[in-house]
């Protein structure tokens, strides 16, 4: 039985993986930008999720501090909240499609 996957980096590698074993019938021209693509699609919303993230963390601070309105502080970690709910989901989604890949008869 294959261990569970831990984090989004092992989702990541699993897909390389699987889409170097489609390349072998399929040609390198059908596969190779689709996966760039969603490497980079992927990657983006990450960095983006961490910005975000970051943003809500910099307004509780200065909510702290006394240097920021409280209504933006609320808007900024509430997105931040939404944002990692979004994050979570999406990786439980993934995982769920490997576990299905692996499962799949050979």
């Amino acid at each position: 039985m294959t261990a569970p996957i831990q984090n989004i980096s092992q989702a990541l590698d699993a897909y390389k993986t699987a889409a170097r074993g489609i390349s072998d019938t399929v040609g390198p021209a059908e596969t190779g930008g689709a996966q760039d693509d969603f490497a980079a699609l992927v990657k983006g919303a990450i960095k983006e999720a961490v910005r975000i993230g970051e943003r809500g963390e910099q307004a509780s601070i200065a909510g702290v501090n006394g240097n920021a309105d409280l209504s933006t502080v609320v808007t900024a970690v509430a997105e931040a909240e939404l944002t990692l709910q979004t994050v979570v989901s999406v990786r439980d989604k993934v995982i769920e499609a490997y576990r299905e890949i692996i499962r799949m008869p050979m």
